[in-house]
């Protein structure tokens, strides 16, 4: 790992617009506001994207500002595992985490993965979301992702609607993987009467279905249905303390604060026996590039973000026959042309 010193910082908000309107349980989401950081030493550049993590009140207009009273301490120096000590988990740390990857790989001569010390990464199965709405709406957008081969439903815990989801979506995909998503919608009792419709429809995987702080209500639920967390556990220190309600834990960079923490909380979560997701907020190829070499060691990959973009950065990330693949050129590449 490389001190990176003396560097010029650049930051800005922008504002990602969404293609078509997105709900989970509890929200709406049509756009996306993302915090953009640039870090420039000589003609090396490192950039990295963020989003936040907005049921924490981690908002860009919240990470702009933290990131400018750190303005003076960043550009003096710092190094990824100092920036671990200085921000907590979150979008600010993973957009500057991310941009000391990229400006160290480019210092370095090499690409990020190779800085990672992994082998060069491989095109990784991702699932493809469709958000909340009524049952043949989402059973079209099912059947419109002809290439998915592994499929993620936002359930809203509407439990009776929900299983009318879960039954259109399965009729017209009889051959995908399917997980579904909850984002914290349920409790005990609408949660009894949706497991047996997992099973009967083979679900793979049941994310987060109880509320943030209530883990204690998945005591004792039948785990035929593999259960992750994600709202759940943020970071390396969740990760130890509540890791035992779970099957699996998603990880994304806007949660732990960059790809320094996820690669350290994969490697732990794999000590405990727990399987490993790697997931995103909705953000461009930026965004999904640091993921992706996290997604190396995972072994479900949420990946899709760019697809509910009207427009990505270019060169972006490339979709094919139901799989991700992430270019070197588009993050962390040594001889890259800003």
């Amino acid at each position: 790992m490389i001190q990176i010193d003396r560097v010029e910082l650049v930051l800005r908000n922008e504002l990602l617009r969404l293609s078509a309107p997105f709900r989970i349980s509890g929200h709406v989401f049509e756009a996306s506001p993302v915090t953009l950081v640039c870090m420039r030493q000589g003609h090396a550049i490192g950039r990295g994207e963020a989003a936040g993590v907005y049921y924490m009140g981690d908002d860009p207009t919240h990470m702009l500002k933290t990131l400018e009273r750190m303005r003076e301490r960043i550009e003096a120096g710092i190094t990824r595992y100092e920036l671990r000590h200085l921000l907590p988990p979150g979008g600010a740390r993973n957009a500057v985490d991310c941009a000391l990857w990229e400006l160290e790989a480019r210092q370095a001569g090499v690409t990020a993965w190779q800085l990672a010390g992994m082998a060069k990464p491989k095109p990784l199965l991702t699932t493809f979301t469709v958000g909340a709405d009524e049952p043949q709406v989402m059973a079209q957008r099912a059947r419109d992702y002809t290439h998915a081969r592994a499929i993620k439903l936002k359930l809203t815990g509407e439990v009776d609607l929900d299983i009318e989801r879960l039954h259109a979506v399965r009729e017209v995909r009889p051959d995908a993987w399917i997980g579904v998503d909850a984002n914290q919608g349920y409790k005990p009792d609408t949660l009894s009467k949706l497991l047996p419709a997992l099973v009967d429809n083979n679900v793979g995987l049941l994310e987060q279905p109880c509320r943030r702080d209530h883990e204690a209500e998945l005591d004792g639920v039948d785990r035929t249905v593999p259960i992750a967390a994600d709202e759940s556990i943020l970071s390396l220190e969740e990760l130890e303390e509540r890791a035992h309600w779970f099957d699996v834990v998603n990880i994304k960079l806007d949660k732990c604060g960059g790809l320094t923490e996820g690669l350290m909380m994969a490697k732990r979560a794999r000590e405990m026996g727990k399987r490993v997701m790697v997931g995103n907020m909705v953000g461009t190829s930026l965004a999904m590039a640091p993921a992706f070499l996290l997604g190396q060691y995972c072994d479900i990959v949420d990946l899709d973000g760019p697809l509910f973009l009207v427009r990505d950065r270019v060169p972006g990330v490339v979709y094919a026959d139901g799989h991700v693949d992430c270019p070197d050129n588009v993050w962390g590449a040594p001889d890259a042309v800003l």
